[in-house]
């Protein structure tokens, strides 16, 4: 069985956009390529549209990215993030970081 993938690209130059899963076997992967890509770029927007599932990792994962921004004096916005994310968020009281 293969692990879930997922994949960052910049559509345009203030976003940076996750796509497929955001979970425990991608997390780490996941948030060292997106530190590396926020260092590289000048993105202002995580746009989660593609995530195609998420769990606890990857709602981690989110956090620490936007953290990561923060640390460098930048704002990184949430752009769709999917309803179980969010519902994920919600229940572990972090959604309005989101």
């Amino acid at each position: 069985m293969s692990r879930p993938a997922f994949q960052l690209s910049t559509p345009a130059p203030d976003t940076l956009a996750v796509s497929g899963a955001l979970t425990f076997s991608t997390a780490s992967s996941a948030l060292e390529a997106g530190r590396a890509e926020l260092d590289r770029g000048s993105q202002g927007v995580l746009d989660l549209a593609g995530v195609t599932q998420a769990d606890s990792a990857g709602l981690a994962t989110v956090l620490a990215l936007l953290a990561h921004a923060r640390s460098k004096g930048r704002t990184l916005g949430v752009a769709h993030a999917p309803t179980g994310l969010q519902a994920l968020a919600r229940v572990s009281g972090v959604d309005t970081l989101l």
